[in-house]
């Protein structure tokens, strides 16, 4: 049915709902919030930062511009075809994977999703404590330890707090990113940066693979942040509105981190924050920049702590058999979460860099396995044919364990590890390809094909239609699944 996107102003700013599924009389919100929450995402410090390795291990600005470009449209439409399932299934991410992997299994990948969280979070932490120390005068450590505490206020606050503040973060993103940008190009012969060419196989890929991961390591937790919108809300624009936000927002950040680490001249590496304010100026100049990029942090933090959150509550729901979770188990979550991070942050603040470049490359091992498996069945196989009050019931439609979706994903792990390039592992195929690391293309397209050949023969039973519960179920929860169901037509 037709529902007034304006009626979010009659909800509480608390939000109440967590993994559980949103009644259509909930939903709210325009899709131009889907644009604002992901360009003020990446409107910040760490894209900046990811920008600049093209650069800071060996590549020029020209090729490394191009090559990050095209890994941001790669990886960003992965990530928008996730988004489009929001509103859809009116589910976050992961609870999804359940289709694919059984109630039980789908434990599995959500604990390396968990991993990947608190990785971003703790770096994410390392960059605001660093802005935050220099505005109020105090040590790195001390401004990591308040802008944990901002983190835990707004996740606990949630879905309505956490849009409005990416509204924010967007327009001050781009007034700093403008001015930025302006203060750059009156210090850098940009031209001459750019009639640099040396074009390089491995530092060229090594700029789509920065970016690409980027991309794709926002799937497993996108559609959180779309799940509100009300289901009539078209797919394509869905797709087109988050995927715009966040490939232009992180293009921009890090076209300004290439062109700072081309003109650094080896001062960029470990001073990341003090240089981009640099660039801008000193006294009250400075203070506003470094405000600018605290808060550009809240918003990206924000989404990795909520999506910790989320995948916690998915996997302890997963073997209680029903989805809710109280404000106070929020709370608890909320804290253990931030509370690792910070402590990870702490603890590693002073060799951020190079260890942030390998655990990104890393992680595309694990996440892209499981997005091409999340894709393929859901747009090729159950073609958006879900039985949601199913996802809460081991004994259910899709089981506690789907061994097909399990053993695709774990193959599809194994058959990237000849390729990977990284600190922590480097396959035996990566020299005969002149160190370019392949990983991730392998990780996204055989998986994909491999599940769709054995899915459309071993599939479990599709159900002719979207099965959604009923209103007043949705807030009851029953745990099993048949109690609630009614049909209703995708």
């Amino acid at each position: 049915m037709a529902v007034d996107t304006d009626r979010a102003g009659n909800k509480p700013l608390i939000e109440r709902r967590s993994i559980d599924y949103i009644p259509e009389v909930e939903r709210h919100g325009r899709l131009f919030s889907q644009f604002t929450l992901w360009m003020g995402a990446n409107l910040q410090i760490t894209a900046i930062v990811t920008g600049a390795l093209a650069v800071v291990l060996g590549g020029d600005v020209f090729w490394s511009l191009i090559g990050l470009l095209i890994g941001q449209l790669l990886g960003g439409g992965v990530m928008a075809l996730h988004a489009a399932q929001g509103p859809k299934l009116g589910l976050p991410q992961m609870i999804s994977s359940r289709v694919q992997f059984g109630v039980y299994g789908a434990a599995i990948p959500i604990v390396l999703v968990c991993l990947m969280y608190l990785g971003f979070t703790a770096t994410g932490t390392v960059l605001s404590g660093q802005a935050l120390g220099q505005l109020f005068g105090v040590s790195d450590s001390a401004g990591i330890l308040i802008f944990a505490s901002v983190i835990v206020l707004v996740t606990v606050l949630g879905y309505r707090v956490i849009h409005w503040i990416g509204r924010v973060a967007s327009v001050i993103g781009v007034i700093a990113f403008v001015f930025l940008f302006w203060r750059l190009m009156n210090q850098t012969d940009v031209g001459a940066l750019l009639q640099i060419r040396h074009f390089s196989w491995s530092s060229f890929l090594l700029a789509v693979s920065l970016a690409a991961s980027w991309q794709i390591a926002f799937g497993p937790y996108v559609a959180d942040y779309s799940r509100y919108l009300p289901s009539s809300t078209s797919s394509i624009k869905t797709f087109f509105a988050a995927g715009a936000g966040s490939v232009i927002g992180a293009q921009v950040a890090m076209i300004l981190g290439v062109f700072a680490a081309a003109s650094a001249n080896g001062q960029f590496a470990g001073h990341e924050v003090a240089y981009i304010v640099g660039l801008g100026g000193t006294g009250a100049t400075a203070a506003l920049l470094y405000f600018s990029i605290a808060f550009g942090k809240v918003t990206i933090s924000t989404l990795n702590s909520y999506g910790s959150f989320m995948c916690i509550a998915t996997i302890i729901s997963g073997f209680r058999g029903h989805l809710k979770v109280s404000r106070l188990q929020r709370l608890v979550f909320v804290l253990f979460i931030v509370g690792a991070a910070t402590l990870i942050a702490l603890l590693g603040q002073h060799s951020f860099l190079g260890a942030f470049k390998s655990f990104i490359l890393f992680l595309l091992a694990f996440f892209t396995p499981w997005s091409a498996i999340n894709l393929v069945d859901y747009y090729c196989i159950t073609r958006e044919r879900y039985d949601v009050p199913a996802l809460a019931d081991p004994n259910g439609r899709y089981g506690r364990w789907n061994i097909l979706g399990i053993s695709v994903y774990v193959f599809g792990v194994l058959v990237q590890l000849p390729f990977i390039s990284t600190k922590f592992y480097t396959g035996p195929l990566v020299a005969a390809l002149g160190d370019v690391d392949i990983s991730w293309i392998i990780g996204l397209v055989v998986p994909a094909a491999v599940y769709y050949v054995c899915a459309k023969k071993w599939h479990s039973a599709v159900p002719d239609h979207l099965i959604l519960p009923t209103e007043r179920d949705s807030d009851a929860q029953p745990e099993k699944s048949g109690a609630s169901r009614v049909a209703a037509q995708a």
